[in-house]
Formats: structure tokens, sequence, C-alpha cells
């Protein structure tokens, strides 16, 4: 299993030893406001381990636990799966953030380093990603990240903005950009 890091995180592949901080993270109502629409309890935190668990074995991807790499706190969880948990359906990308780790570039961070992973080692030919549709700071996220948006869709049961980023348009932002 993949262990990632960028310049204030580390991801980790979701295990039991996250299991404090994700509950923690996951029992919060604003944390969870665009994604379930409640608070999740710790029998639902522990559930999400196990299906995470068992996509890493399939898959060999799925979602990280993002950790402060200078704390080792659990901070959020970001990861690659597919659209609608199908591998004939297009890589999605995602994050959450505890609300401490709001508004500190945080989710744009693990976003980059997700998506540099899917082009480059999952071979991903086009990442996508859905949001609630009143959720404006994941759509700044998926701005910054160089998503564009492609319409309204059907998945997991809403109607929601899904915003799509090709390898192709990867390759040409990271050949442009001075910071690479």
């Amino acid at each position: 299993m993949t262990v990632l890091a960028s310049a204030r995180l580390r991801y980790e592949p979701m295990s039991d030893a996250h299991f404090d901080g994700l509950a923690a993270m996951n029992r919060d109502p604003e944390v969870m406001r665009y994604i379930s629409g409640r608070a999740e309890t710790s029998d639902e935190t522990r559930a999400m381990i196990a299906r995470v668990r068992t996509r890493w074995d399939e898959w060999g991807y799925s979602w990280w636990t993002l950790l402060d790499a200078a704390t080792g706190e659990v901070v959020g969880a970001g990861g690659i799966q597919h659209l609608g948990r199908d591998r004939a359906n297009p890589h999605e990308i995602g994050w959450r953030l505890r609300r401490a780790s709001w508004g500190l570039g945080l989710a744009t961070e693990a976003a980059h380093t997700m998506a540099g992973h899917a082009f480059a080692v999952l071979d991903a030919p086009l990442l996508c990603a859905v949001r609630h549709p009143d959720n404006a700071a994941s759509q700044r996220v998926m701005d910054r990240l160089g998503m564009r948006y492609t319409g309204m869709e059907d998945w997991d049961g809403a109607r929601v903005p899904v915003h799509a980023l090709t390898r192709a348009e990867w390759l040409a932002m990271r050949a442009s950009d001075p910071r690479d």
C-alpha cells in the first residue's frame, strides 16, 4: 500500500490505527454537512475504514488518512477511487478535512499530491470530482487543481456538479508551472 508525502502532509492508507482521528472528524456535523448531511457514528466510521481497506486490497488504491507531517495528528482524509465505486467508471478524487484544518490550503495540497499520483502511478486518463451544489470550498479546490465543470450528473442518489481534469491537461499545467 502506497504512502505519500507532501510539504505538510503524510498520506497513509486508511487503517484502524487512524480510527480515533477519523471518528472525531466524521462526528462533526459541519465536516459532514456536504458529504452525508449528518454526523456519523463510530460504527459508521469503522465500516468506512473496513470498506476502504477492502478497496486497497482489491485495487491497490483508495482513501488515505491525511496526517500532519510534523505532529502525526489526523487532519483529514483524501482518496482516489472510481465514480460510483465501480471500476468501469472514471477515477474520482475526494477529500475532507477536520474543521480546525480548514482555510490552511491543506485540501489543495492534498488534491495536487493525489492527482499527481493518479496520473503518474495509476495512469488515470481522467480524474473527476463531485461535490454538493452548495459546497463552494470544494469547488475552489477543484478550480485550483485545474478541473473544469462538466455538468450536473446523478451520483450516489443525488444530482451533483461534476468536475474533470484529463492527464493531458494536468501535464500541460505542470509543464508551465515554474515551481516544478
